[in-house]
This record gives structure tokens, sequence and C-alpha cells, in this order.
């Protein structure tokens, strides 16, 4: 893996990162697992620092709400007012749970309402402002696309809850983590396990001027490890992400745990919303249901943001967090790859010309490229 390795520290010495953690899987087998420079001020990087997720937790959250919808539960069709009644109003009566699983429900003026407020108020608050919020003006559901940070997650994370009539928290980790043999990794932890893992937490450096900065607005603080939060506040070593997506490419099974069914893993990594342009970010980003896929195809053949570099095949899916963190499958290859640089950068083109470079890097050190 020498070619991926110098691409870290190349990241290194330029401080867009401090410290990266790196897992990679070929169909299975573990072919790297390890981190370089520091996770927090201090401490080394290991292959068990915990490191923030940011928006790859959609990933947990995306299967924790196919197995409600593989039961029968909920439908991609049904309205978001059948499942969450005071949703209702504002337009919002057409929103569909596909429009949310796809990023196409019209609602960036709440997301930027919420934005400030979400880990410094409460869960009922935080879903009280979503819920009296109005549609974007002149949008329609499902012809408009705009990645939502947080409002999406909040709203899928609730239907999960009502389903099983318990907190998302509690729910994702006992049917997706533990079964997986993820441990230790959580998607809002509770207050006891906090202490206990004081020794692992990752930093997250703001990397964004000329000198590297131990704090920045990734959820690295005790009251945003905690708090409600589905698709940002994931947590946990790189190596156990990488069981997630693993157990997607084997169909929803790992070491004989099963998550989800073959189908519903076939749903998830179809193309569900195909050569929209996002709003949020200003490209084409084609989606399966919660995954993102590789989008070359509507950019010329080229790389895009976020995206999975030059090699990776239409079929490649997974997730990213916000400038710091990727998760992917390329199942024409066998490949599973997750990273977590843990400088959060300037902008997004930054971080999508550091996310591609790895990619890149990682199919010719395996002999993968095409």
């Amino acid at each position: 893996m020498e070619g991926s390795v110098a691409v870290l520290e190349a990241g290194m010495r330029r401080g867009l990162h401090v410290g990266a953690q790196l897992h990679v899987l070929v169909d299975g087998e573990v072919r790297f697992d390890a981190g370089l420079g520091l996770a927090a001020p201090g401490r080394e990087m290991t292959a068990g620092s915990m490191m923030t997720w940011l928006s790859a937790s959609k990933i947990a959250l995306s299967v924790m709400f196919a197995r409600v919808w593989q039961e029968g539960l909920v439908g991609l069709d049904d309205p978001v007012v059948r499942h969450v009644p005071e949703f209702a109003g504002g337009g919002k009566e057409t929103i569909t749970v596909r429009h949310l699983w796809t990023h196409t429900c019209a609602l960036l003026g709440v997301e930027e309402a919420l934005f400030p407020v979400r880990y410094t108020q409460s869960p009922e608050r935080n879903l009280a402002l979503i819920c009296g919020s109005a549609l974007d003006p002149g949008r329609v559901p499902g012809r408009d696309a705009g990645y939502q940070t947080s409002v999406v997650s909040l709203l899928l994370g609730e239907i999960v809850a009502r389903a099983r009539g318990r907190d998302f928290r509690e729910v994702v980790r006992d049917e997706v983590f533990v079964p997986l043999g993820m441990h230790d990794s959580w998607l809002g932890m509770p207050e006891a396990a906090l202490a206990g893992y004081a020794a692992r937490l990752g930093t997250t450096y703001d990397t964004s001027g000329p000198e590297p900065r131990p704090r920045s607005f990734a959820p690295d603080q005790p009251h945003q490890l905690t708090h409600l939060m589905p698709g940002g506040n994931g947590r946990g070593p790189m190596g156990e992400l990488a069981r997630l997506v693993e157990a997607l490419r084997r169909g929803g099974t790992l070491d004989g745990a099963r998550v989800l069914d073959p189908t519903t893993v076939e749903a998830m990594t179809a193309r569900h919303r195909c050569g929209l342009r996002d709003r949020s970010w200003g490209q084409v980003l084609d989606w399966g249901l919660g995954l993102t896929l590789d989008s070359k195809v509507h950019h010329g053949g080229g790389t895009h943001l976020y995206g999975y570099g030059p090699h990776a095949s239409p079929r490649t899916f997974g997730h990213s967090g916000f400038r710091t963190t990727l998760a992917f499958c390329d199942p024409e290859v066998g490949l599973v790859a997750t990273c977590s640089w843990n400088g959060m950068v300037a902008d997004d083109v930054v971080h999508s010309d550091r996310q591609n470079a790895l990619c890149a890097a990682l199919y010719e050190d395996l002999g993968l490229a095409g």
C-alpha cells in the first residue's frame, strides 16, 4: 500500500490533516489496517482510534431504516405524514419516504435553520423545528435534489424509533452494530461510555487556515457524541465502519449475522436518483437509497466531488463524511475501503482532491486499476 500511504503522508506534510486512519479489504481479506500521525494532541493514531464518521454515519442509518422497510413497516412511497403526523403543513404532505432517502425532499430552508442549533437543543425541539417548517418555495419533491445534512436523517431515525418503540440510538446499536461485531461503534453513545473511551477518541482538527487547530465543528464534544443525530455523530474505528460496508458487499450478511436481505441491499445500491443536479453541491450526483453512487458518467468520465476516484466502477457505492471521512465499496473488484482524515480542510474541492487521490492510489496499489 505504498502509494496510498504516500498520498496520506503528503497530505500531512501539506497540513491538510494531522493524522489518518485507513482500513482496506479485498474480497473480505484485510489488506491494510493502520493509523498514521496523531489522533489527538500528544496521542498517536492507531487502528483502534475512534474517529468521527460525520455523514458516513448515514450508511448505518440507512441499513437500520432498510430493516424496517424490508419488514413492511414502511413503504418507499408512503407520505412521511403517515408515520410522523405532526409533519403535516407547509406543503410537506407530498413528501414521501423515497424523497427523504434520496435527498429530493425540497427542505433546504429548514436545513439551514436547523444546522446551527441541532446540537444545542433537544431532539424534541429539533423535530418540532422540522415539522413546523414549509416546503422550499417553488420546489417540487422528487424533482429537486439537495443534500440534507440533518433533516433527512432525523426524520428517518424518528420513523425507525416509532416503528420499534425505542430510542433510535439503542435500536441501531442492538440491531446493526452488535450483530456485526462493531462493539466500539456508536451513533449517539451513552454518557456512561464516554469515560471508558476517553483515551481512544480522536480529535478533528480545523485545517482551513495556515496551521492545524485542534477544534472544528465536527461532533467531538461530549454533548455532541451523546446527542440524537442519526446522520452525523457516528463514532468508531475505520475497521468497524468497514465491517458495515463489507456486510453490504456480501448481501447483508457478515460472519453469520444477517442484518439485511440480499434483495434489500440490491435495492439500496441501485440508482433511484439519476442525473439531477444537487443544489447543495452544485454537481450532478446519483443516489441509491441513502448511498452516494459513482457519478463519473455525468462528468465526462472524470472525478467529481466526494467521488471514489478514476478507477471506480459505475456500481461503486458508499458515503462520505464532511471533509473528513470516506467509506465505499466497489463490488466489481471486491474492494471495501474506509478512511478518516482528521483535518477539516477549507473547502469541498480540496477535500475531494484528497479523497480522489487516495482512491486512485488504492486501486493502483492493489492491482485493481482497469
